[in-house]
């Protein structure tokens, strides 16, 4: 008898991932916005972009991307970002502001949803009391 073999493991999502976030931020810095940081990660949770805009406000961006037409049957890459995903975005973002030394801006919570070919910002996805 033979041991089971390990199945491979796929690193599309992780590919897709860093991708659709190398193109979200280039998408947001040519609309005028600035990176503070990208992948802030604390024991809550993790911030795809943290950027400002030229105003000053802390911009958290969640970056969502799907390279297949199919997963609109399920409600493509916005509908991705749950409650449960959002309470821990929300998590990372009190964390990052806790971290800053300077008073808290003003903030809001971004969607870049990537489809296939598509991008969408959704600026102000949901707030902090979600």
């Amino acid at each position: 008898m033979h041991a089971p073999q390990p199945v491979p493991v796929s690193h599309d999502n992780a590919t897709t991932g860093e991708a659709g976030e190398d193109r979200a931020l280039r998408y947001l810095q040519a609309r005028g916005l600035s990176v503070v940081t990208r992948n802030y990660r604390c024991k809550g949770g993790e911030i795809d972009l943290v950027m400002r805009d030229a105003a000053g406000a802390v911009i958290f961006v969640e970056v969502r991307a799907r390279v297949a037409r199919s997963t609109q049957r399920f409600g493509g890459a916005a509908a991705s970002v749950t409650p449960a995903k959002q309470r821990r975005l929300i998590a990372a973002a009190e964390d990052f502001l806790a971290r800053q030394a300077d008073d808290v801006p003003a903030c809001r919570f971004d969607v870049i949803a990537i489809d296939g070919a598509r991008i969408e910002w959704m600026r102000d996805a949901f707030g902090a009391d979600t």
